[in-house]
């Protein structure tokens, strides 16, 4: 097959969680509002099928955000793939209104996200992971308008070659763990927290620590609390205890669509107080219903005279060595940072996640983007990375762009309204490129 008998788009998105899938959205109510002028799209995404921090939906763990921060209501709120849209649909909207609550469980949120998917399913390849990315060898270099991608099926075989005009990069997060310490059977990181739970046997797990300042850690010390009663769980925190996020609602501001804006086109200074004064939003930080619960369960302990739950506060790992059957931890304890080392059956690591960084996958395109100062990408106010004026093709990032756009970068709170921005300067693009072609048609020149 030659290079031009390959299958082209207007936009090929890369990943497909909850960002893409609201691209995805976004461009098919842009086909339903424009008969005949479709923007031609593909999802490729690696998993078997569609998930969403499957290992970290825990029993009546909620969400931190408001259903209606779902996949399009700030954007379109008439959409019919809105939260409220998928209750109706489900026969549970009144039941839910019942509850007068504005956070569904996280399960409920994820059935609503796989309710979403499924009606746009023509547009997704799941079981493909794309593994490299560059220019067809038909493309003028000094007049990019195309992308070559290779597509590889679960087998790791090219199964597959696609050309884009446009791609969106939303391969998630990267899995974060203590320097020096290694996944194994018996310790894991909590994005994959729920599927080696089960696989191990919970009689075996006596004591059980969990490292982490944040949500994820919280939920998966009480998590285990509950459902090994015979064990002590262990909390170590880096901090003195965890820290309560701010919810309230002039902090909320900082995820409204127009604070995008304020940090995009700040100064230095004003991006620097929206991460001084604002980090305890989101980062490091736990609901207060969950910090009760712990500490309500840590003081009945003491009422029955039993102790286990123990929190190791102002504790960091230092060092983890595998033993025949356990996992010894070295922690540094205290204000003194005495060296404690303790036996585990299992270590949870909840340390959070690296940013996205697209730069292995875009190869050779790599020289074709501008960086800052600090080595970033630079980045549109549409997220669509600042390139030479050869590449004409477009590259977005969904995620990767805290640095430009600020905490919502790679949040849930502002994804309807950033995955229509990038739609916009899709179909935008494709206009000028239509009416480019048009001239050049004219006066008889040639335009791919």
């Amino acid at each position: 097959m030659s290079d031009r008998e390959h299958e082209t788009y207007d936009v090929v998105g890369i990943g497909f969680g909850p960002s893409n899938l609201s691209l995805a959205i976004a461009l098919e109510e842009y086909r339903a509002n424009n008969p005949g002028n479709e923007v031609s799209a593909l999802f490729l995404e690696r998993q078997s099928a569609f998930g969403w921090h499957r290992n970290m939906l825990l029993p009546s763990a909620t969400m931190q955000i408001s259903f209606l921060k779902d996949l399009v209501t700030f954007r379109n709120p008439t959409s019919n793939f809105s939260f409220i849209a998928y209750l109706h649909a489900s026969g549970r909207l009144t039941q839910f209104v019942n509850n007068q609550d504005f956070f569904p469980t996280r399960q409920e949120f994820h059935q609503y996200l796989e309710w979403a998917q499924a009606r746009v399913a023509d547009r997704i390849a799941y079981g493909s992971e794309v593994v490299s990315i560059g220019l067809p060898a038909d493309v003028d270099p000094e007049r990019a308008d195309r992308l070559r991608l290779e597509v590889a099926d679960a087998t790791g075989r090219i199964g597959r070659v696609v050309e884009a005009r446009n791609v969106v990069i939303s391969t998630g997060l990267v899995p974060s763990m203590p320097v020096g310490t290694e996944r194994d059977d018996r310790v894991w990181h909590s994005s994959e927290f729920l599927e080696k739970f089960r696989r191990a046997n919970p009689a075996e797990l006596r004591r059980v620590a969990v490292v982490g300042a944040g949500q994820s850690a919280a939920e998966i010390t009480r998590f285990l609390y509950d459902e090994l009663p015979h064990a002590q769980v262990y909390a170590v925190i880096p901090s003195y205890g965890y820290s309560v996020a701010d919810d309230t609602p002039f902090a909320n501001q900082i995820f409204d669509p127009a604070a995008v804006d304020d940090y995009y086109f700040g100064t230095d200074q004003t991006r620097e107080a929206f991460w001084r004064y604002h980090r305890n939003t989101n980062y490091s930080v736990v609901d207060d219903e969950v910090i009760r619960d712990l500490y309500r369960r840590s003081y009945d302990d003491e009422v029955r005279g039993i102790r286990r739950l123990e929190f190791l506060n102002l504790t960091r790992v230092s060092g983890v060595k595998s033993l025949s059957a356990e996992t010894r931890v070295s922690l540094q304890v205290g204000p003194d940072e005495e060296v404690r080392e303790l036996d585990f059956d299992a270590l949870v690591c909840a340390t959070g996640y690296s940013t996205m960084e697209p730069t292995r996958l875009l190869g050779d395109l790599d020289r074709h983007c501008m960086r800052d100062d600090a080595g970033r990408y630079r980045v549109e106010r549409d997220y669509r990375i600042v390139t030479g004026p050869e590449m004409r093709c477009g590259i977005y990032l969904q995620g990767g762009t805290e640095h430009t756009h600020g905490l919502t970068s790679s949040l849930l709170s502002n994804i309807a309204v950033r995955s229509g921005e990038i739609a916009d300067s899709i179909v935008a693009g494709r206009a000028g490129r239509d009416a480019e072609r048009d001239v050049f048609a004219e006066i008889g020149g040639d335009v791919r």
